[in-house]
């Protein structure tokens, strides 16, 4: 009994890492146009991003920071600087604008050190749930096959992924079982930040 008990769990971790692998090798196929426009967009600063900005010649003027909770940076001279939701290139402009009222032509670069604004979480009946970065495009299958895999009585068929869209909860639902069968393939959307993946 344990023999076949242990099979299955392995015979169920291969099919998982196999459609994790397939789905990464073809994910760009299957990607709506909204979704290739949307992965095209600049990067957006978040929360907890730490951010390089150099000012040249002005090494006192040069910080590493991290973006507050209240979306901000603070800087000599300039003092606080809103960063969220800006790309790098128009942070730069921004603080060149700001630094040019006190310091000759400034030269700003705005640099990503290190993004932490980009997560998403995994939650119930899976081998390692917890909380992971985006660190590349992913779907809810590669979400699963990081975060270990299937434990053995997990719903399959009623898998969850909450998304905040607009201040309100909206759920989408994934049925791995229809999914493996290969209907419903659009369902393996892919990953956003915030995103909490449920595996009852």
């Amino acid at each position: 009994m344990e023999m076949m008990v242990f099979g299955k769990l392995n015979k169920d971790l291969f099919v998982i890492l196999v459609f994790g692998v397939l789905s990464f090798l073809l994910w760009p196929l299957s990607l709506s146009a909204g979704q290739l426009a949307e992965m095209g967009n600049d990067y957006l600063i978040g929360v907890g991003d730490v951010i390089e900005v150099q000012v040249w010649q002005e090494p006192d003027l040069s910080r590493t920071v991290t973006v507050r909770l209240d979306g901000k940076i603070s800087l000599p001279l300039t003092g606080d600087v809103e960063a969220v939701g800006k790309t790098t290139t128009e942070l730069d402009v921004f603080l060149e604008k700001r630094l040019s009222e006190l310091v000759t032509e400034p030269a700003v670069s705005v640099i990503l050190a290190e993004s932490k604004s980009r997560r998403y979480y995994v939650v119930g009946q899976v081998g390692q749930p917890g909380e992971f970065p985006i660190d590349y495009p992913l779907s809810i299958l590669q979400a699963i096959a990081r975060s270990g895999g299937f434990l053995e009585w997990a719903k399959r068929e009623e898998i969850k992924v909450v998304r905040r869209k607009s201040g309100a909860d909206e759920f989408l639902s994934f049925n791995y079982e229809s999914f493996v069968k290969g209907r419903n393939l659009e369902q393996n959307v892919l990953i956003q930040p915030g995103d909490t993946v449920i595996v009852p």
